[in-house]
């Protein structure tokens, strides 16, 4: 089994989508038995929340359901999972810093290395302080680097 954990700041925008985004596209492909998929943010404020309604409404027009409830990462989240994708050099800074051991350094990524057109950035920008158009562009992104990943995973 494959356990993927994606990150961003505060698990209400980024990463709560690319879990639910991932969750489908595995799903799709008949590998649900094959992975376990989470989120998680660096930053607890949000714990306990359901994501940014702007995220679940531009989520529910391409037909995806946002439930995930925020949660910090935990040091136990290291040993869990096999990956844990950054959204952004901060939070894959925040993701070193608190890794408590080298396996756990080994295990972390940036999901922008899934972007092959990459839109632009070099990172997933955070929607969170923009209008509609960024949670789309975020959105784009998301799919994009998921079908990526799921390609690489199952090869």
């Amino acid at each position: 089994m494959k356990k993927i954990l994606f990150v961003c700041l505060g698990n209400i925008c980024r990463s709560s989508a690319a879990d639910e985004i991932m969750r489908q596209k595995v799903l799709a492909a008949g590998l649900e038995g094959e992975f376990e998929i989470d989120s998680a943010g660096t930053y607890g404020g949000h714990a306990g929340e359901l994501p940014d309604a702007r995220m679940r409404a531009a989520g529910k027009r391409r037909g995806y359901e946002f439930t995930h409830r925020s949660r910090r990462v935990r040091s136990d989240d290291y040993e869990r999972f096999d990956l844990l994708l950054a959204m952004d050099d901060s939070v894959y800074e925040t993701l070193s810093r608190l890794s408590p051991s080298v396996e756990g350094l080994q295990k972390l990524e940036r999901f922008a290395d899934y972007l092959p057109s990459h839109f632009g950035y070099d990172y997933v920008p955070d929607p969170y302080y923009e209008g509609a158009e960024g949670f789309e562009l975020v959105l784009d992104m998301l799919e994009e680097g998921c079908s990526v990943l799921l390609d690489k995973l199952t090869k």
